[in-house]
This record gives C-alpha cells, sequence and structure tokens, in this order.
C-alpha cells in the first residue's frame, strides 16, 4: 500500500492554556512541519480547526480546534470533503508508552487508550490509518495519567521530545516517495544514548 499522505494531522487541545503541555505534542510536530513547508494555518470553521496547504506536496495539515476526545469531528470532516483516504493520513501524537526523545511509525491496530485517536477512528470507521507516536513518557501511575499529558515536560524532556520532532520532520522525504517501510525502520530506531552532562 504505497500511498503519499495526503493529510498531516496534529493532535492536540486548543488554548494558551495548554499550548506547552504535553498532549499537545502533535501540535508542536504539525507546526514544525508548515514552516518547513512554508505553509500558514489559518482558522476553518467547518473543519474545526486550524488548516494549511502546502501546494507544492499536495498535502493538507491540519489542527483541530476542539477538544482531543472530539478530534475526529476534524478529521473527518477535511478528509470528506476532499476525498481523502483513511490510509493517506498519517496522524501525530503523544504517546505515554514511549519515553521522552523516541519515536514509533505505524499503520492501523488499536489506540493504546489515546482519546483523540479513538474519536478518530470512530469517525473514519476504521483503525488503518498512520500513526507518527511521539513519546511522552508515562508518570508510572495510571492515576495520574490525566495530570501528567495536561501539564509541561521538564525541561530535559522536552529537549529529548523537540529532538524526536526533529528526527519525525527528517521522515519527510521517505514520505513523498510513499516509501513506509524505509521511514519505520529510520522512525523506530532508537537514537544513541545522550552523553550524561557535567
Amino acid at each position: 500500500m504505497q500511498v503519499k499522505p495526503r493529510l498531516i494531522v496534529g493532535l492536540g487541545n486548543p488554548g494558551a492554556e495548554y499550548a506547552e503541555t504535553r498532549h499537545n505534542a502533535g501540535f508542536w510536530f504539525c507546526e514544525r512541519l508548515a514552516a518547513k513547508l512554508g505553509a500558514t494555518f489559518s482558522s476553518e470553521s467547518r473543519f474545526h480547526g486550524r488548516v494549511a496547504h502546502a501546494r507544492d506536496v499536495r498535502v493538507w495539515l491540519l489542527m483541530p480546534q476542539v477538544f482531543m476526545n472530539h478530534s475526529g469531528m476534524s478529521v473527518g470532516a477535511l478528509a470528506r470533503f476532499h476525498r481523502i483516504e483513511p490510509s493517506e493520513i498519517l496522524v501525530a501524537h503523544d504517546e505515554l508508552d514511549i519515553p521522552p526523545g523516541q519515536l514509533r511509525l505505524k499503520f492501523g491496530g488499536g489506540v493504546g487508550g489515546h482519546n483523540g485517536l479513538k474519536d478518530i477512528s470512530a469517525h473514519l470507521g476504521t483503525q488503518d490509518y498512520w500513526r507518527l507516536r511521539i513519546g511522552i513518557g508515562h508518570p508510572g501511575d495510571r492515576n495520574e495519567v490525566v495530570n501528567f499529558v495536561l501539564k509541561p515536560p521538564r525541561r530535559d524532556e522536552q529537549v529529548d521530545i523537540e529532538d524526536a520532532i526533529g528526527r519525525g520532520l527528517d521522515l519527510w522525504s521517505l514520505f513523498q516517495k510513499a516509501d513506509w517501510n524505509a521511514a519505520m525502520k529510520q522512525a523506530n530506531t532508537k537514537p544513541p544514548v545522550k552523553p550524561a552532562t557535567q
């Protein structure tokens, strides 16, 4: 299934109070990708989100401006309007089960309790779309998860997450060739361990 992505979705929560929180890692990726592609976001009420179109590479970028657990309303509206198949969609999102600084790229499968993915799957009627999972780490206690994802990462974690997002942006040339196997191999390779700072 060698198709290029036509829609890149970054997940997060709208509003200044959430802008720096771990749950918004998908937004951070989408914003940096738009800058890389020279695309500018504007609010589109019919798609319940901020939308950018990178004309040179014929890809849409979307940051839903509804809360995370309603993300599918935004993704479904844009995908239907532009006749984009689920297999042509890449969703970038925060991932508790991966340490900060690491990425995973996968197609389909379960949603791992992520409410944004759960709602997208419901609106698309399938789980068969691409996910770029940006590691944010886990608080170690499931009862602390909500509090954890809605707080900013520590400074060292932020650096690691930004590094991982940078590596995610490096996958763009592979996405454009629809070389998903090479992209998965590159994304899923653990980065070298950083030397300890004195």
